[in-house]
């Protein structure tokens, strides 16, 4: 028999919160709406454990939206390289400057989300845990824990708005409504370590006995989720050029599309349509070097497709001259966005650039 009230006690799991929430950095100081807005950005497509040193980093370097704001893109690019997902990092930027310019955060979802680069979850969670709003931002941790404590069995991404509008329900309860940035952040923990995508631990669940998911027997199957249709395949040739000190030739990408303002490997643009020698060597940085192609080939993931990159090396001839940025291998390993530290670790293997990339 299933309970009559599809969302259990935001009092149960605020009592399960106090005494099991996650230390993590962002949670250390006050409530700085810089530093909560920094950590959701990081946290979009990438795990706690790769972030949290990433964000300390990120801090040092720019402490407060207004250093993030007055830095030139060049060092912000930098110091998001290998984080995933650039665009965040030109959102981020053009934000911080938006931010400085009207006096500081403002402290509503809609005021937030008039912001260029936030969306709909970025302002909830930030006037949530920032700003004690009773909103419930809608992330995946909160999609499978609402999912799962009411049941729902369609799937993602149709449920997404029901899912939302139960989620917000909990701010109809006193606890919640009281304390909504602890509550807000209970969620986050209860599903990143309890209410886990396999194998949930129920036993150790606050919210067990109203779960009606547990109750059926189907938690473990939700959230259930449509099928994906199979991504597209692209392909793309690039050019290694080492000069005479070792150092290899980068160049920044256009500030649109992919990796946009991120330095890169020069090459070509990728398709889906293979590249022929003839056509791809139109896009070498020197066509009268002496390229080899080197064995196998760079794979990469994005959201939308799947990347496979061929890769040439060459070294610079004397006298010649090419535009762009030349460092280290070490350098280029730490200022090079994944998908192209994809090509020097096919380079480091073909024992094209020294063995200190990795």
């Amino acid at each position: 028999m299933l309970p009559p009230d599809p969302l259990p006690s935001a009092g149960d799991l605020l009592a399960w919160y106090d005494r099991h929430r996650r230390a993590l950095p962002w949670r250390e100081a006050a409530r700085d709406p810089y530093r909560i807005w920094l950590s959701e950005v990081m946290l979009q497509q990438t795990t706690v454990a790769a972030v949290a040193p990433r964000w300390r980093r990120f801090l040092a370097r720019f402490p407060t939206v207004a250093a993030l704001a007055a830095a030139p893109w060049e060092a912000v690019a930098e110091e998001w390289a290998g984080l995933g997902y650039y665009a965040r990092a030109r959102n981020l930027h053009a934000c911080a400057q938006a931010v400085v310019a009207r006096g500081g955060f403002p402290d509503t979802v809609e005021g937030l989300r008039a912001l260029p680069g936030i969306g709909a979850y970025t302002a909830a969670a930030v006037a949530a845990i920032a700003f004690d709003r009773p909103v419930v931002p809608l992330d995946g941790n909160v999609e499978r824990v609402t999912a799962r404590v009411a049941a729902v069995e369609e799937a993602l991404p149709g449920a997404r708005p029901r899912l939302a509008a139960l989620a917000q329900g909990w701010m109809a309860q006193a606890p919640a409504r009281e304390r909504p940035a602890d509550f807000v952040q209970a969620l986050f923990d209860l599903g990143a370590t309890i209410c886990v995508p396999r194998s949930p631990a129920c036993v150790l669940c606050p919210w067990q006995a109203g779960c009606a998911g547990r109750i059926s027997g189907i938690a473990p199957l939700l959230p259930r989720k449509a099928p994906k249709p199979a991504r597209p395949l692209k392909r793309g040739v690039h050019f290694l050029l080492s000069d005479s000190a070792g150092r290899l030739l980068l160049r920044r990408r256009p500030p649109s599309g992919l990796l946009g303002g991120m330095l890169g490997i020069p090459g070509t643009p990728w398709r889906e349509e293979g590249w022929s020698t003839e056509e791809a060597m139109a896009h070498a940085p020197l066509a009268s070097a002496n390229w080899r192609a080197l064995p196998g080939e760079a794979k990469h993931g994005f959201t939308h497709f799947e990347l496979r990159m061929a890769l040439l090396a060459a070294t610079l001839p004397p006298g010649a001259a090419v535009e762009g940025e030349w460092l280290a291998p070490a350098a280029a390993a730490q200022a090079l966005p994944g998908a192209m530290q994809r090509l020097l670790a096919l380079a480091e293997a073909a024992g094209a650039v020294a063995s200190d990339t990795a």
